[in-house]
């Protein structure tokens, strides 16, 4: 089996705009038919994110994610997904973890995350990292099947 290889990039790089297209598709297949996904376009931009991971099998990209400051002392979590033929690997929970390790050597305290119970395997991940659920934040309080949690850094 080839090497998995983390890569640190920016919101430019054009294998992390891939797997922020192909989480798209992902969640239109999974949650599309329950919420109306486009609300959702707009806090999803990756115009402002400097700080992102692709994740490599060799030299397939295979999934990423990234962070986004949200104010002086808290990051957002954003963007996450591993493709289908990867997951249950444990390379969602890796890729998460350096992308906290990352958070904290830029200084943040504290890590953020919108997501959805109907997401379960996510919420899985996320609570095994120490997130708990926190009250919905920002453009997320009136989105009733958002759910948001939070872990100190």
């Amino acid at each position: 089996m080839s090497e998995i290889i983390f890569l640190r990039c920016d919101g430019n790089n054009k294998d992390f705009i891939e797997n922020c297209r192909l989480l798209d598709e992902d969640l239109d297949l999974r949650v599309g038919k329950i919420i109306k996904r486009d609300k959702y376009a707009q806090y999803n931009l990756i115009d402002k994110i400097n700080e992102a991971i692709v994740v490599y099998r060799g030299n397939n990209p295979i999934g990423g994610g990234s962070i986004r400051s949200y104010d002086e002392n808290t990051v957002e979590l954003k963007r996450v997904f591993v493709i289908p033929d990867e997951q249950g690997k444990g390379i969602g929970t890796e890729l998460v973890s350096k992308l906290i390790e990352w958070a904290k050597e830029l200084g943040y305290r504290k890590m953020i995350l919108e997501t959805g119970e109907l997401l379960a395997e996510s919420c899985h991940v996320y609570s095994k990292l120490g997130f708990k659920q926190i009250p919905n934040y920002g453009a997320y309080v009136d989105m009733p099947e958002s759910l948001c949690m939070g872990k100190e850094l």
